[in-house]
């Protein structure tokens, strides 16, 4: 009755796994045994073959973009030189590097002249005088110190996570000049645009993975509004903000997609490990989206270009759209206004008066540039 115990005659084993590494020979100085224990340690690691320890991955290549933006603004601050064009600018203290007024620019920072000088967007020169890489250097130009800020804060916060910045600044430069045919665009929101619908569609494609699935989606809307909200403002463009995302979107399907849980890569097998039955790298819905993605992407492209270089006006087909770029207040103005200026030329001089202010100015032309001759008219209106 009771409780059952082991008769006497049983006997217990009891087994040691050799651990020749762990004995300490009492006859070995504690240097020797240190040594030795790193010598056997090196043997386990390189007996596997191609068995290699994941390494950590420092972001520097996002920090470093964030560096050059910043630099760049320093540099189209000097070039604009604000004291020389207005005497309302704001800062005065700073110099050269003063912001134009806030009625011309409310973001506190150079005026449309300069920005064009500096690799601006503007779909006439893109398209008529050939200048294609302003698809690209718009990219590294901003407005101003809050659209600088405000994209380089978000930049930091979702960059570093992603590291794919150039990948999706391209899409957002292309459906800005469809439909800002006669604005001007700079600023790296299309690519920080591009990031965070690379990290929507990684969100979706690897949804499994996620352990806080609300706090990503969070982080997603306040980000996108902050910056659609800076988008409203002359000089900062939404449409590139749309193209980055749905480019950033569609690549991130592309080139963030991550094995099912439960596939082994033989490659990155510690030694002795049995591996489980062969399972497929990706799901089938991650291969779907893979495709259509694709598909979209090169098609979208092709036919944005197309439409690009024919000139064509997407603001004729929808007229409302403009609004959705810069809403108009009586702080500021999201045309650039006209002027008009009477000029007489001598040689190289060039003698101007400014049509709506009477004010005349002379200057001396290294060449008959018609874009330098607006930038001056400009210059002498102001």
């Amino acid at each position: 009755m009771g409780r059952e115990y082991a008769n006497n005659n049983a006997f217990e084993i009891k087994v040691h796994h050799s651990r020749p590494s762990l004995v300490e020979d009492p006859t070995i100085s504690t240097l020797e045994q240190q040594q030795r224990r790193r010598n056997q340690h090196q043997r386990h690691e390189t007996s596997g073959g191609d068995f290699k320890p994941f390494k950590p991955w420092f972001p520097w290549l996002v920090p470093l973009f964030v560096v050059a933006n910043v630099v760049l603004f320093i540099i189209v601050m000097y070039v604009n030189n604000c004291p020389k064009r207005s005497t309302n600018c704001v800062a005065g203290f700073l110099g050269r590097f003063a912001f134009q007024p806030l009625k011309e620019n409310p973001l506190l920072g150079p005026s449309s002249d300069t920005l064009l000088k500096m690799g601006a967007m503007e779909v006439e020169k893109v398209v008529k005088g050939h200048q294609g890489w302003r698809l690209i250097s718009c990219i590294w130009l901003h407005a101003g110190v809050f659209h600088l800020l405000a994209n380089m804060i978000s930049l930091l916060i979702i960059g570093i996570r992603l590291e794919k910045e150039f990948g999706f600044s391209f899409g957002g430069s292309l459906m800005s000049a469809l439909f800002l045919e006669l604005g001007i665009s700079v600023g790296a929101s299309g690519a920080l645009f591009g990031l965070l619908g690379a990290m929507l569609s990684e969100l979706i494609t690897n949804w499994t993975i996620y352990a806080n699935k609300l706090a990503a989606f969070s982080t997603l809307v306040i980000i996108v509004l902050l910056n659609l909200a800076v988008g409203l403002l002359p000089h900062v463009d939404n449409f590139a903000h749309i193209g980055g995302f749905i480019s950033g979107f569609l690549l991130g399907f592309i080139f963030l997609i991550r094995p099912q849980f439960g596939w082994v890569s033989q490659k990155t097998c510690p030694p002795g490990y049995i591996a489980p039955p062969a399972k497929s790298k990706y799901k089938a819905y991650q291969y779907v989206l893979l495709a259509i993605s694709l598909t979209l992407l090169i098609t979208g492209f092709a036919i944005g270009l197309l439409d690009l270089f024919k000139g064509v006006n997407v603001n004729e087909h929808c007229p409302w759209c403009q609004y959705m770029t810069c809403v108009p207040t009586p702080l500021w103005s999201c045309k650039s206004p006209e002027v008009y200026c009477q000029s007489s030329q001598f040689g190289p001089q060039l003698n101007l008066t400014c049509l709506s202010t009477g004010k005349s100015g002379t200057y001396i032309l290294p060449d008959d540039n018609p874009t330098h001759l607006q930038v001056l008219c400009s210059q002498l209106c102001q």
